[in-house]
């Protein structure tokens, strides 16, 4: 039977959690109520307490109530809340999680229920459900239901929210948990992609999908990165296919795309064998033109929609990129090849493109090879990398690295 984690502020909501652990018990599943309020008394009694919850920090009770702000203490306990799921789930207690409230719940929950692996349900019913909920999710399967109206009381409506949030939750636990393979036993291997690099990273993906793997693919907007990075840490992949490596241009540049400075390190840190490429880089990602930042106004931009405005990085931004590049693989553990295309890093770079750029390119180019490590294999296409034929080398040099079998590769300029 199921165990269903319910946590929560119970001396504000207790009497909607009461509501919900009954509906899970009468779904045939086994709720824990954890108690995360911080100031008032629980109006139900909780099977994990909120002292419990507190010391799973590394905290004692009485320094919450001696903090002097609201969020504070919320900071304090969401730690609790982090630590106490990951205890639960090691030891086969935590095969979901529940949660409810406004801003302040999403708070303390969010964080924790985030950690706790893909494939484990993790629901909370709020009225944050809508806007710029990245903060929240992350690069999780976390979901947030609406909640229609004020999580204050049970109604007609909040019942019925609740009855249908525990029933999706239900069917969700119906279902194992995948494992780090497919569904039918694939490997499986990570692709980056980007609307101009489609065509060779496609072709790649087929090839590899032809030798039996399965392949997951991750637009390259940020949270795409990220999310590729958080499977990579949690050691889903086989391989990762990075030949889409633009967000650490955003990162740089202050671009909307980023995935921050962790982007193109989990596998190198695990040792999962990786082929990487310098695909899109000349690319920088703002929003619509009167968003572009003023110093870059006078830029090369190109528009790729009335919402995407696109800056092509100059020869110094390229240098840059090159070093960071060649430092992230540098540091990889497990083997890694870098895959340089000849005319173009992406549809717009090519020759005759708005963004075609050759000093740029020499520039980056320079600066990842005098950075990489010896133990890092560079090999050359002479093809553009937004090409079908680039996609079928790039596909075939990992096919080699997950074999266990050396790529020849060439530094040579």
């Amino acid at each position: 039977m199921s165990r269903v984690v319910l946590v929560g502020a119970l001396d504000t909501k207790g009497i909607e959690y009461a509501y919900v652990r009954d509906l899970l018990a009468g779904a045939g599943l086994r709720p824990l109520l954890v108690d995360a309020g911080v100031r008032g008394e629980p109006q139900i009694r909780p099977d994990v307490s909120r002292a419990e919850v507190v010391r799973a920090a590394g905290r004692e009770p009485g320094e919450i109530a001696a903090l002097a702000t609201r969020a504070e203490a919320l900071a304090a306990m969401a730690e609790g809340v982090a630590v106490l799921l990951g205890s639960l789930r090691d030891a086969g207690e935590a095969d979901a999680a529940f949660g409810m409230g406004g801003s302040g719940a999403l708070s303390v929950l969010a964080p924790g229920f985030r950690s706790l692996p893909l494939g484990v349900p993790k629901m909370i019913v709020t009225t944050m459900a809508s806007g710029d909920t990245r903060p929240h999710v992350g690069a999780s399967d976390l979901l947030l239901v609406p909640s229609i109206v004020d999580i204050a009381g049970l109604n007609t409506v909040s019942r019925f929210v609740l009855e249908r949030s525990v029933a999706m939750l239900a069917a969700q636990l119906g279902r194992p948990v995948p494992s780090a393979t497919g569904g039918d036993g694939k490997p499986m291997v990570a692709a980056s992609m980007f609307g101009v690099t489609t065509a060779g990273v496609s072709r790649a993906c087929r090839v590899l999908e032809s030798r039996g793997l399965d392949v997951l693919v991750f637009h390259a907007n940020g949270l795409g990165g990220r999310t590729l990075e958080s499977l990579a840490e949690d050691g889903w992949l086989s391989g990762v296919l990075d030949l889409t490596t633009t967000e650490l241009a955003d990162d740089l540049a202050g671009g909307v795309a980023s995935a921050g400075p962790g982007r193109l390190v989990a596998a190198g840190r695990r040792g999962t064998p990786q082929v990487v490429s310098t695909g899109a880089l000349d690319v920088v990602n703002f929003g619509a033109p009167e968003t572009v930042p003023e110093p870059y106004r006078g830029r090369r931009l190109y528009s790729h929609n009335a919402t995407a405005t696109l800056m092509r990085t100059d020869p110094r931004e390229a240098a840059a990129l090159g070093e960071r590049l060649g430092a992230k693989l540098s540091a990889a553990r497990g083997p890694v090849a870098l895959l340089l295309p000849t005319g173009g890093t992406s549809a717009l770079s090519e020759p005759g493109g708005p963004f075609h750029w050759p000093e740029a390119d020499a520039a980056l180019e320079r600066a990842l090879l005098e950075s990489l490590a010896s133990h890092v294999t560079v090999e050359r296409s002479l093809v553009a990398l937004n090409t079908p034929a680039f996609g079928e080398q790039a596909a075939q040099l990992l096919l080699s690295l997950l074999a266990g079998k050396p790529a020849a590769g060439s530094r040579e300029p």
